[in-house]
């Protein structure tokens, strides 16, 4: 392992940036870090008097949060909502959807790095980044250090969340230091150099195998064959691994085959575990919605499920959500007595998100003759392009306990412009199938 990190080090050296990174990100402040991207974006209808985002208001943050680092967050919540409808209307309605929106957020987040124009323009707007403030935007970057900071360096060991992030590099390309400084320092990703050019099914292993490693082996050839090619120069990879168990445990013995009801109305038989214990719950009949918050262990990690009254099918349920809702909703909950009977669940989804980015107005990024990313190569070079970028996410729960495993992997290919067991959707956020009641009910 240290042979390795040496040899890296060594490949790359003749354009390693130099900067003095900080010994911990979590406790820098924005003088600490050079977060100074090439190109700055505006949003001509904000105000710069608004200080924090316009819309938080006398909005309560939760304790000991960065203001700032809640706004960011609400954005990339933002984003993920109105993604997973361009995904589930791309789905029918008897097929799975999970995804990780913070993942996808994070890995673009590293490309908005080096963009500049419209390019830039479309990034903030589809990923929401126009909403928050001048000051938050400017060092945006910062504050996602911050918000990766409170998610994945918990004082709580009792489940695991850990994110990795990477950058495979055209090992003949010189890149730019700054987006290099930043993406390592922020980001944790360190430039790994390939030869692309010559090698490029070789590559692709090689990265295929970095996230398979990342990832316990569980998430394996992300990209795809095809996928990286002579022309590719640089992969960017985030990956999120979670492994968690309940802080109440389904008892084992009252797992039982039970009636599961899918989305197009046939009634299936599965294993369904039970149990009777207090949980935050609350139930909104005007949207039609019963919500359940089911904790890990530690308390900092819980999974919400959205239930549809009968007769309410989740479809209509995903039409109209909205954070604002959603946020109603949680701030609703109350805890009380319930019995939950709960399918056991094996997730899997893979896709391309390139389609579902440009019909949410992410268009020149992808395209060769108009994506402006002179910040990732040296000497500002303006030949490069996303071709692709690729999502893969899984999910596997015991009887016994929840081994609520996820992980997610983003790719984008930047390439030089050349010439001319139940099948009920379910995300982070929802799931079908599940049954909720008070006890004597």
């Amino acid at each position: 392992m240290h042979l390795f990190v040496w040899l890296i080090i060594s490949l790359w050296g003749a354009v390693a940036p130099q900067y003095h990174p900080v010994e911990d990100i979590c406790t820098a402040k924005p003088r600490d870090i050079p977060v100074n991207p090439m190109c700055i974006y505006r949003n001509p209808e904000k105000k710069e008097s608004e200080g924090l985002g316009s819309e938080q208001g006398n909005e309560k943050i939760p304790e000991s949060t960065n203001p700032r680092v809640w706004e960011l967050s609400k954005a990339n919540t933002r984003f993920a909502m109105e993604f997973y409808k361009y995904l589930a209307d791309s789905k029918n309605d008897n097929e799975n959807i999970f995804m990780s929106p913070l993942s996808i957020s994070t890995a673009f987040a590293m490309t908005k790095l080096g963009a500049c124009g419209n390019t830039l323009q479309q990034l903030m707007k589809v990923f929401r980044f126009d909403t928050i403030s001048e000051k938050t935007s400017d060092q945006i970057h910062f504050f996602f250090a911050k918000l990766n900071c409170r998610l994945y360096k918990k004082a709580n060991k009792s489940s695991e969340l850990v994110s990795a992030n990477r950058l495979f590099g055209e090992k003949s390309l010189t890149f730019n230091e700054t987006y290099q400084n930043i993406s390592e320092v922020v980001y944790g990703a360190k430039l790994w150099p390939l030869n692309f050019k010559e090698k490029p099914e070789q590559s692709r292993t090689l990265i295929n195998e970095w996230i398979a490693n990342k990832t316990e082996k569980r998430i394996t050839d992300v990209i795809p064959e095809g996928g990286i090619d002579d022309l590719t120069v640089l992969v960017l990879v985030n990956t999120i691994y979670f492994k968690g168990h309940w802080k109440s445990e389904f008892p084992a013995q009252n797992t039982k085959r039970d009636k599961f009801y899918r989305s197009d109305g046939q009634i299936c038989s599965t294993p369904m575990m039970y149990q009777e214990n207090k949980f935050r719950h609350v139930s909104i009949p005007s949207d039609h919605v019963q919500v359940v918050e089911l904790p890990y262990k530690g308390d900092d990690i819980t999974m919400v499920l959205i239930l549809p009254t009968m007769g309410t099918s989740l479809k209509e349920v995903e039409q109209d959500l909205t954070l604002e809702q959603l946020q109603s909703w949680l701030g609703s909950m109350k805890e009380i007595s319930l019995s939950i009977y709960l399918p056991r669940f094996r997730i899997e989804d893979n896709f391309s998100t390139k389609k579902k980015l440009r019909d949410m107005g992410l268009v020149d990024l992808f395209s060769p003759e108009s994506a402006k990313l002179p910040g990732i190569a040296a000497e500002g070079r303006t030949d490069l392009y996303v071709s692709d970028a690729f999502h893969k996410a899984f999910l596997e729960q015991s009887g016994l306990v929840l081994c609520g495993t996820t992980w997610r992997s983003l790719v984008y290919t930047l390439q030089p412009a050349g010439p001319g067991s139940s099948a009920q959707k379910a995300s982070p956020l929802s799931q079908e199938g599940v049954s909720i009641s008070q006890p004597g009910e």
